[in-house]
């Protein structure tokens, strides 16, 4: 009975430490669990920062776009003002002829060419007007530029925070990947162990039943015994002087 009893402690100790193998597993994955949801919290924060910064390069971008079609508006006011140009080009190339014939005229005819000088000095002097309208435009579109650039160059900002954020992105994924992939092993410990607890159960079952049966082959020994002892006590009696 003796060597049930200790096959019962030993049987014991085994499922206590299985079980406590068990405890410290499960602690672990609910570490894993809270460091996961951490990562998660992390995540969420960054994927938030980055629509917003997004939002930024949209609103940027539209801005640009703006920007770029002001300009193109001031070219084709360019265009307009070139085709004035154009027009008094054409104008003073006429005058210009028409004078030449009033100098062969010569004499009388000299009055008239004095007209037409007049005329020419007159469409040179809008020729100057409109050329310091276009030195006008031509400034403008210089600022428009100069606003463009600077809006690409707020865009490449954003873009590269972006890449900031995503790469932060990468690495708390990665992280909670090998988080991951602990608690996986973690749980299979756990597994593991509640399946050697259920095997020892078992023995410590068995080994109780081979105690119980001990026990009972024992008493009923033990009931011999008894009999034995009163046999013997009669006996005795009977050789008593």
């Amino acid at each position: 009975m003796s060597t049930n009893a200790q096959e019962t402690a030993d049987q014991a100790g085994v499922v206590a430490a299985a079980s406590e193998e068990v405890g410290t597993n499960i602690q672990t994955v609910a570490t894993g669990a809270e460091e996961m949801s951490a990562s998660i919290g992390e995540i969420s924060n960054n994927a938030t920062q980055a629509a917003r910064v997004s939002t930024e390069a949209v609103e940027i971008a539209r801005t640009t776009n703006n920007t770029i079609g002001a300009l193109g508006e001031s070219s084709k006011e360019i265009g307009e003002v070139v085709k004035v140009i154009t027009s008094i080009a054409e104008q003073t190339n006429l005058l210009a002829l028409n004078a030449t014939i009033e100098a062969a005229r010569a004499g009388e005819a000299g009055k008239g060419f004095a007209v037409v000088a007049n005329e020419v000095k007159e469409l040179a002097n809008q020729t100057a007007k409109a050329t310091e309208e276009i030195n006008g435009k031509v400034q403008t579109i210089q600022a428009d530029s100069s606003n463009a650039v600077d809006a690409i160059a707020e865009i490449s900002e954003v873009i590269n925070k972006i890449n900031d954020i995503s790469s932060t992105i990468a690495s708390a994924v990665e992280e909670q990947s090998a988080t991951t992939n602990e608690m996986t092993r973690n749980i299979t410990e756990a597994a593991k162990g509640v399946g050697e607890i259920a095997q020892n159960i078992s023995g410590v079952s068995n080994a109780a039943i081979s105690t119980t049966e001990g026990t009972g082959d024992t008493s009923e020994a033990a009931g011999e015994l008894a009999k034995l002892s009163l046999s013997m006590q009669s006996l005795v009696s009977k050789f008593k002087i």
